[in-house]
């Protein structure tokens, strides 16, 4: 069965409100205030070290010890108030839809864990919209190593060799070459402006053009 793939941060929704709310709560609780802001959305979606880094950074640097050790009371944090910014980019539940009408496989491959992932996609209302979900920690490995997106469209009940991935960032890039499938990066979400010099197979300005690129890429 032909598949498609999705990341979730940053692809199919805007999270980085959330995950930048988690992170200013940690640096509150070490009379810091709060260190991050929207401009900061870029890095919020590539995780919570990264922006736990960015943050001691500016407040005068804190080492790796300290990241460690507000890593999980930022999960916690995030976890109690996962849904409260967080939106689907426009278009995006439909295009899936649309896709499953089609006869397209579809699943999410994401470097969030996978419980929180699960927690997500149901308090946005798709989660029955994917026939799979694998996190950062479902497999030993996380992306750019192609093996999650392999078991993303396997349990999908797809052909990895007629997959698509559909991401944000340069690891998903590197994802999709690694599995040696198409990769679509979506143009609209932080990360905008830098994807297009990554030369993936096609660069996504909206949801609604998703189901006619799927039908020129897989085959």
């Amino acid at each position: 069965m032909r598949t498609v793939i999705f990341d979730l941060d940053g692809t199919l929704a805007d999270t980085s409100g959330d995950l930048l709310a988690a992170a200013n709560g940690c640096f509150r609780d070490l009379g810091l205030g709060d260190l991050l802001d929207a401009g900061d959305a870029g890095v919020a979606l590539r995780g919570g070290r990264a922006m736990l880094s960015l943050g001691f950074a500016r407040a005068g640097g804190r080492g790796a010890e300290e990241i460690e050790r507000q890593y999980p009371r930022l999960l916690t944090r995030y976890e109690e108030a996962i849904c409260e910014h967080t939106v689907l980019y426009p278009g995006a539940a439909e295009a899936v839809e649309r896709l499953r009408a089609l006869g397209y496989a579809t699943g999410v491959c994401t470097n969030k864990p996978q419980g929180l992932s699960e927690l997500l996609l149901g308090k946005l209302g798709v989660r029955g919209l994917f026939d799979s979900l694998v996190g950062a920690d479902t497999l030993p490995v996380r992306k750019p190593d192609p093996r999650p997106f392999v078991e993303a469209v396997t349990r999908a009940g797809g052909d990895p060799r007629r997959a698509c991935l559909v991401g944000d960032t340069d690891t998903d890039h590197r994802t999709a070459r690694a599995a040696g499938v198409p990769s679509i990066l979506v143009a609209f979400g932080p990360g905008g402006e830098d994807v297009a010099a990554l030369g993936p197979d096609v660069l996504l300005e909206r949801y609604a053009d998703l189901p006619g690129v799927v039908a020129r890429l897989v085959a």
